[in-house]
């Protein structure tokens, strides 16, 4: 399992611990990743994401999976949720 947002595309970043000396040694930051399911109110079942926190604030706002995906560009989108947005579309037509 990637750690990987499927919504935001957010992945780890590096940087640098420094100590109080200013010793650096290399680490990550991890995304703040939450397995959620957001119910589909077109496919009329839920759908299981990683989503970071920021993610889930994004759809809610957007009005709902369906919605937030149908109005995103593919190129903004991972393999995942481009198959979730092409069964999207389908099914609405």
């Amino acid at each position: 399992m990637s750690k990987r947002c499927n919504i935001t595309n957010v992945k780890p970043m590096v940087g640098n611990n420094v100590s109080h000396a200013v010793n650096k040694t290399k680490r990550k930051f991890l995304p703040n990743l939450q397995s959620t399911s957001f119910y589909s109110e077109i496919l009329g079942k839920k759908i299981k994401l990683n989503v970071t926190s920021k993610g889930i604030k994004t759809v809610e706002k957007n009005g709902g999976i369906d919605t937030y995906l149908l109005n995103l560009k593919n190129s903004k989108l991972n393999d995942e949720t481009k198959k979730l947005k092409k069964a999207l579309i389908s099914k609405k037509s």
